[in-house]
């Protein structure tokens, strides 16, 4: 057997295997993504059955294998509780959950993702912010730190001047204060109509928590 390994990540999916296994994809500093099978994550008394839950951060201690890493213990930092009680913040989180999975891989650098997802399911968890925002800036972002995010756009003339600053300002802020800026809605407006144009040309796949996130936020309006 491998020598153990400690990596510093978030579980971003959680699934039963078997009768009492769990398999989970975690998003790693050390591995990027990664997918681990906790032995017996179901039993109720397993130390595990909380630590294998979607949103949970901290350092999990996992064992190599020949396709799959095999998860033995946690030690967890945060569970962000409050997303699981609250039904709208729950949605958007595992949107980006879901996201920050389609863009990270194994064996890459994963800590810039991992700390945007921090910090966006900390500012999720504010009801001081808006929710249509963080998803926007979080989206933005992450195609930031992919390298794909077109930066010209932030000098595109026929945006607004407000909405220019607000694209650079993402662009360019340091993760601890991305959350720190709100917009007036015809502001949002336009920095969202922007956004969601790269999200058509630039991601190549659906969402299942996006199609549900899309639902509840056009029944909200009704």
């Amino acid at each position: 057997m491998s020598e153990p390994l400690k990596v510093r990540g978030m579980v971003l999916l959680a699934a039963p295997s078997g009768e009492y296994d769990r398999r989970t994809v975690l998003l790693t500093k050390e591995r990027g993504r990664i997918t681990a099978f906790a032995r017996g994550a179901r039993r109720p008394k397993s130390p595990l059955l909380a630590a294998t839950s979607p949103f949970v951060f901290g350092t999990f201690t996992v064992y190599e294998g020949r396709d799959a890493y095999t998860l033995v213990q946690a030690e967890v930092d945060h569970y962000f509780m409050e997303l699981q009680t609250d039904y709208a913040a729950a949605c958007y989180g595992c949107y980006f959950l879901e996201l920050a999975s389609y863009y990270t891989r194994e064996n890459l650098d994963g800590q810039e993702m991992l700390n945007l997802l921090y910090v966006t399911l900390r500012a999720l968890s504010s009801p001081k912010l808006e929710k249509e925002l963080i998803r926007c800036v979080f989206e933005m972002k992450a195609m930031v730190i992919n390298g794909e995010y077109p930066y010209e756009t932030a000098e595109d003339s026929s945006l607004q001047e407000s909405t220019r600053y607000a694209l650079a300002y993402v662009i360019h802020a340091p993760l601890q204060r991305l959350y720190a800026f709100t917009l007036k809605p015809e502001i949002f407006q336009e920095f969202r109509s922007v956004q969601n144009r790269f999200n058509r040309l630039l991601i190549d796949r659906e969402f299942k928590s996006l199609d549900i996130l899309k639902t509840m936020v056009e029944s909200a309006k009704v």
